[in-house]
């Protein structure tokens, strides 16, 4: 999508950013996938080799060159959680591929990034408890199922209750939104979740899927925030973590408003508040 070029265009020109402030992921070892995704469904990708009925499940025709980029979005992801525990919050620009399951995908999802960075940072004892904060307006299903039996990862959704998946799995915790939820509603609820949460479960790493299509103006929500909205539910989520000294990686997830303008304001103020609030 043309938004993965904009955004840090848009970062640098605007001084949010500057060039040292960004890295370059590469295709990491296969072993990470391992860790999350069954060898079989990985070298059926790998190799193109999945059935028919599979490809169209994910939602693209695959290529070597689609393939290569999720591998590289889950190493930004991966690469992101050290920056992350150096200085409290890292991003990455693509990510939040949340409805890759254990041995397939969906939904524009082959590989879901932040499971499998979730598994490294505790194979690499950088933590133990870990919180997955997914504020997308589609239920976060693929990492919901890769979690169902892990204690060490709770899973989080805040979603649009009518809206794809049409079958949802369950997550630790799900919050299923009616159709056209407007600002004060959305905030309300998260302000009584989040932080009861964070208490409750005490992780010491979370990744937060930051979805932008929860706004009104998408083509593919059913929620109705205005981009003031959009940017108090980061501000909430951020200003919390940095409260309770957590560290945190960003993905940005979706968004498909018709115009353009709208999908980089929206993430482009995520960065601006991360700035804000942790430098």
């Amino acid at each position: 999508m043309i938004k993965y070029d904009l955004l840090p265009q848009q970062l640098l020109f605007e001084g949010t950013c500057i060039a040292d402030n960004f890295f370059t992921p590469e295709i990491p070892n296969n072993k990470y996938f391992f860790t999350v995704h069954t060898p079989e469904y990985f070298f059926d990708l790998l190799n193109i080799t999945l059935s028919k009925s599979e490809e169209r499940k994910i939602g693209f025709p695959l290529t070597e060159q689609l393939i290569a980029r999720e591998m590289i979005i889950a190493d930004g992801t991966m690469k992101a959680t050290h920056h992350a525990l150096k200085y409290g919050i890292a991003m990455n620009i693509a990510g939040g591929t949340h409805h890759a399951y254990t041995n397939r995908g969906e939904g524009f999802c082959l590989l879901n990034d932040q499971a499998v960075a979730a598994r490294y940072l505790q194979q690499e004892k950088l933590a133990t408890h870990i919180l997955i904060v997914d504020l997308d307006v589609h239920q976060g299903n693929g990492t919901a199922e890769i979690f169902r039996e892990d204690d060490s990862v709770f899973t989080f959704s805040m979603h649009a209750k009518n809206n794809y998946p049409f079958h949802k799995e369950n997550s630790n915790l799900d919050i299923a939104l009616e159709n056209n939820t407007k600002d004060e509603e959305y905030l309300s609820v998260l302000r009584d979740t989040l932080p009861k949460l964070i208490e409750e479960q005490k992780p010491d790493f979370i990744f937060y899927q930051c979805g932008v299509d929860v706004l009104a103006s998408d083509s593919l929500g059913k929620l109705s925030l205005t981009l003031a909205g959009c940017k108090e539910r980061d501000r909430l989520v951020l200003q919390t973590c940095f409260n309770h000294q957590i560290p945190i990686v960003c993905c940005m997830g979706g968004g498909y408003s018709k115009e353009i303008k709208f999908i980089v304001e929206a993430h482009a103020n995520t960065f601006r508040l991360a700035q804000e609030i942790f430098f």
